[in-house]
């Protein structure tokens, strides 16, 4: 066979990589065609030693040729733990080299998110929100790709990346169609499990073509290969030895290779019975005896680098090799003669010009660092974390060092690593916290501290692991040494995590044992309006008998004068509201709740201490009094809050769906849609099944009917799983009316009245009679008006009762629409003119064109069916607007 030579100055790992070369060159023609070229992503993989990073400095010399900007990082296998080390690898030497404002001018409305990740700017005070500092860092190079456009971003190793990294990397690549940015990645398979096995899943399924896996080098050209670096001489016999005992893999055929220079072996067949044992020279027990020929000193300086894995100086290995200056000097320059360390090529290192070192391979880092005895390991470990917090980097910095130390009761090392995980919690990485904390458990904490340690541990583990933080948070609570404000804390964190567990019932029972423990004063009056708001949102099992009027009597003692007053009058008010009682009072309840018409300090949508539910409550008891005005100022205010604050996760999604119930309500059916379908993006990655991705998708399917998009309406519900059962938190509107009303416009009329039935019973279980947001009676009643009328009148006459009760313009209007259905001659016509009355007062827009255009139909007016017909075009409701053009078009019977 003929041997295929690979250029001359390309690297001999690239030997039979034509088909990759190609793919790299096609991908960077693309990029630089245009500045509005879509972005693209390769991912290359292969085992050990098969020529992945050789093959990666293609695409930089390929790209640098045709005048791109090309930044690089590499992830290490004794670096995953330190969150954002391979982002912040690829993207500080484009930001480190502008000034402080320049920098923050590209970063715009992200710096204060993505700097403290990038270690460009300093953390606040709060938890950074993960999934927002993940939208930053994606707007960041968004941003820097336009500047310095055309830019490629290449990745090595990118199974040894931190999971912080390869969470930006996933949903960075999910956005590549709409960045010019070309992103290559090389892995090995395996290596990594879990969540950051998920991402990179992720990142292969974005991928413009199917990931490549790298193969070993054929027979023939490893004859090749040894041919070019022995000289033509080298016979056939030798050259097959060489594939036999590298197998193939391409590192271990140019260091046996360089092996046979060094030992000056003539490549012939009679020396081919050698190469193996110069090939265990190179790796696992061979390196480690080779390094050790090389003296102790040599020795301790390898292990030194290896502790180190990155900014690997002579002046710091030194330090921890506790070697001098000159023997630290004399050991590099063995150890680069030996090829077991080199200086890093400037152009793999972003163009830094660093003057550090680095192994010549992953796989003799590897190799060194396992040959450590285990405890002079975590001695080193230990002397490295000093190193670093003496030079003033922080606890976060030492952190990683800080893990490998052995346990060994120590105060000092307990204090670094909570301090730590305040850091990592900062800059939005909770799972190095969490590292950070659970290793503090081990060594472990000072009685009088271990409960704090694990209630910290548990606030960590909150957004991820919820059912992790009910464990952590029992456990403290039950030591001592939680007392005062922070035990309130940790009993009312309990209970947000088993509500996010689907735990509502021990929810309520962990702050009603913990508020019949304290005595009267704030500490029991918030723990109080926490079980109050649970029961509030809970729909699952009994309702406590007399809730509400407890509720109502405590809260009529209330002044407002702190938040836990606030928050009673909140729940009060709320309560009332689903319940239907007086709107009027029911706004009066609820405006005692705000200083000067706002939110009160500690009560804002970014505040920890109660949580967004409380706020929700408050916006939406304005919501469904029709006190709209009120209630779209407090969603658009959480939308801006958590905008502002880079919270892209639950939160955002809750206040896009929240933002799309107002205009809903309002009647901007088109301003709706596009709210809850961004909300129903942002759940989707949060989780389905959750309350927040029920609250998007069924008020999304409602929006759809009312546009009359009937056959979407459907289609989204069969999408998202908005079928029963149905989770145990409330849900507004009515996830039950609105099913059946789904049912019923599909035309599974049987259905939709056993789901409206369901929901009229559970509704009045509950005691919830607001007739705007429980609407299925008055649906069940259209829809029983010929099958059995007589009921269908009673569910009216129920309908207009409870509207009557609440009082607004809203739902009297619908209650008298829902009985214009069942009239007909001039009573339906009257009923109808009182309908378009009150809902002319209403602010709800929709049901004020429905209504008219009812009317006008019934009463054959033109002019109302033209007005009907211009508010439905102004909601952006299609079906009314068919139903009225329809009418008008035929003008059939009209005056």
């Amino acid at each position: 066979m003929t041997e295929v030579r690979p250029p001359a100055a390309s690297s001999a790992s690239l030997w039979e990589r034509d088909e990759e070369v190609a793919a790299i060159k096609e991908a960077v023609d693309i990029l630089c065609a245009d500045r509005s070229s879509p972005g693209s992503l390769l991912v290359f993989r292969g085992e050990a030693g098969l020529g992945k990073t050789a093959l990666l400095a293609e695409p930089r010399r390929i790209a640098e040729e045709r005048g791109c900007t090309v930044w690089s990082a590499r992830g290490g296998e004794t670096l995953r733990s330190v969150p954002f080390n391979v982002v912040r690898q690829l993207l500080q030497p484009a930001l480190v080299s502008m000034l402080p404002e320049e920098a923050r001018v590209y970063l715009g409305d992200w710096y204060d998110l993505a700097g403290p990740a990038l270690g460009i700017a300093n953390p606040g005070d709060r938890h950074a929100d993960p999934q927002g500092v993940c939208e930053g860092l994606v707007a960041a190079v968004r941003r820097l790709a336009r500047r310095d456009w055309p830019l490629v971003l290449l990745i090595d190793d990118a199974h040894w990346a931190d999971q912080e990294t390869l969470y930006w990397l996933a949903a960075f690549a999910e956005r590549l169609a709409d960045l010019s940015v070309l992103v290559v990645v090389a892995r090995r398979p395996g290596e990594i499990s879990g969540t950051g096995a998920r991402y990179l899943d992720a990142v292969a399924a974005a991928a413009d073509r199917a990931v490549t896996t790298l193969s070993a080098l054929t027979p023939d050209a490893a004859a090749g290969l040894t041919r070019a670096t022995l000289g033509e001489n080298a016979d056939a016999a030798f050259c097959r030895e060489v594939w036999a005992v590298t197998a193939g893999n391409p590192y271990e055929t140019v260091e046996l290779l360089a092996k046979v220079q060094d030992s000056e072996l003539e490549p012939v067949e009679a020396h081919a019975g050698e190469l193996r044992d110069l090939n265990r020279s190179a790796r696992g027990g061979g390196l480690v005896a080779r390094l050790e020929q090389l003296g102790i000193d040599a020795t301790r300086f390898a292990w030194a680098a290896a502790i180190l894995g990155d900014d690997i100086t002579v002046d710091l290995v030194a330090r921890l090799a506790t070697l001098t200056p000159d023997d630290a000097d004399r050991c590099a320059e063995r150890l680069r003669g030996a090829r077991i360390l080199t200086v890093p090529d400037p152009a793999g290192t972003g163009g830094t010009g660093s003057a550090g070192l680095e192994f010549v391979h992953p796989l003799i880092a590897t190799a060194v660092y396992n040959s450590i005895p285990d405890a002079l390991r975590r001695a080193m470990h230990g002397i490295a974390a000093r190193i670093v917090t003496d030079s003033g980097r922080g606890a976060a910095s030492a952190a990683r060092h800080l893990l490998e130390v052995h346990p060994d009761d120590d105060e000092e090392l307990v204090w670094q690593l909570r301090e730590a995980a305040r850091e990592h919690l900062a800059v939005g990485a909770p799972d190095a916290a969490r590292r950070c904390l659970e290793r503090a458990l081990e060594e472990p904490p000072r009685p009088e501290i271990h409960a704090h340690v694990l209630y910290e541990l548990g606030c960590a583990t909150f957004l991820t692991a919820p059912a992790r933080t009910i464990g952590h948070l029992r456990t403290a609570l039950g030591m001592p040494g939680l007392d005062g404000d922070r035990r309130v804390d940790a009993v009312i964190r309990l209970s947000q995590a088993l509500l996010h567990n689907d735990q509502m019932e021990e929810a309520v029972r962990t702050v009603e044992a913990e508020a019949a423990r304290l005595e009267p004063g704030p500490a029991r009056l918030r723990l109080q309006a926490v079980q109050f708001m649970w029961e509030g949102i809970h729909t699952g099992g009994t309702v406590t008998p007399g809730r509400s009027e407890r509720l109502a009597r405590l809260a009529a003692t209330c002044t407002g004068r702190d938040n836990s007053e606030r928050a009673l009058l909140i729940l009060r008010g709320f309560d009332a509201m689903m319940r239907g009682e007086n709107a009027e009072e029911i706004v009066e309840v609820c405006d005692r709740a705000l200083v000067n018409g706002r939110l009160a300090p500690g009560l804002g949508w970014t505040d920890s201490e109660w949580g967004v539910e409380l706020l929700l409550m408050l916006a939406t008891s304005y919501a469904y009094t029709d006190r709209l005005d009120r209630a779209e100022s407090l969603y658009s205010e959480a939308l801006h809050a958590y905008d502002t604050a880079g919270w892209s996760g639950g939160h955002l999604a809750l206040a896009h769906a929240y933002v799309g119930l107002a205009h809903r309500r309002r009647g901007r059916l088109e301003a709706a849609e596009a709210s809850l379908r961004e909300s129903l993006r942002l759940a989707e990655r949060v989780g389905r099944g959750l309350p927040l991705y029920w609250t998007a998708t069924c008020n999304l399917v409602d929006t759809l009917l009312a546009r009359g998009h009937v056959d979407e309406a459907w289609a989204t519900a069969e999408r998202h799983g908005f079928t029963p059962p149905y989770p145990s938190t409330v849900v507004l509107p009515d996830p039950r009316s609105v099913r059946g009303r789904l049912l019923l416009a599909v035309g599974r009329t049987k259905d939709g009245v056993n789901e409206l039935e369901t929901a009229e019973k559970a509704a009045a279980a509950r005691g919830h009679h607001n007739p705007v947001h429980v609407f299925g009676a008055g649906d069940l009643a259209r829809a029983l008006a010929t099958e059995d009328p007589a009921r269908a009148a009673r569910l009216a006459v129920d309908v207009r009762r409870h509207a009557e009760r609440l009082g607004t313009d809203t739902a009297i209007g619908e209650a008298l629409r829902v009985a214009t259905a069942l009239e007909t001659g001039q009573r339906a016509v009257r009923l109808a003119a009182q309908a378009v009355t009150y809902l002319e007062s209403s602010p709800c827009q929709y049901e004020h064109a429905a209504a008219r255009v009812e009317y006008g139909i019934l009463a054959r007016s033109v002019p109302d069916l033209e007005r009907g017909l211009a508010l439905a075009r102004s909601c952006g409701a299609d079906g009314l607007v068919r139903r009225a053009g329809a009418e008008l078009e035929t003008g059939a019977g009209l005056g």
